[in-house]
């Protein structure tokens, strides 16, 4: 079993700034609580095949993450799979970014979660709590890309 949930936000920054805040993934941990550490590879800009490995605490659980960068056209679309091998990981995820009127610019988060192993029976209680999480999730996101990109 797999299945997708999303998050859509809009930020008060410009595409092109919220863009590279996202495209850099060592900022999830300041909109995601459960991203308790994470690091780039290699330590250059995030380009097409860079890894980002982490790790999360998701239900009280630490495990090892490393999402690779499939598809980076800048300002408005990042993709990315998780290569790691975890009970419920992401097949697919990503972001739309699109500009808006007064320099503000809408973000689409969203993530395909596939279940493998004891994970296919795991992933439906997964994809209701990140459903559920989903517009805090988005506000977390705004909220972080406003506090680190500084207005001009």
């Amino acid at each position: 079993m797999s299945g997708q949930f999303e998050a859509i936000t809009e930020i008060d920054r410009p595409v092109e700034e919220v863009f590279e805040y996202l495209a850099d993934g060592r900022n999830d941990p300041q909109f995601s609580p459960r991203v308790l550490r994470i690091e780039r590879l290699p330590e250059t800009p995030t380009a097409v095949g860079t890894v980002f490995r982490s790790t999360v605490k998701d239900a009280g659980v630490k495990t090892a993450r490393e999402f690779r960068v499939t598809e980076l056209e800048a300002p408005t679309r990042i993709r990315w799979t998780e290569v790691s091998k975890n009970s419920v990981a992401v097949s697919e995820g990503g972001y739309d970014l699109e500009p808006l009127a007064d320099g503000r610019t809408r973000v689409r988060l969203y993530n395909v979660l596939e279940g493998h192993g004891l994970g296919k029976l795991l992933v439906g209680l997964a994809l209701t709590a990140a459903r559920k999480d989903a517009p805090d999730f988005g506000a977390r996101i705004k909220a972080a890309a406003e506090t680190a990109i500084q207005p001009r």
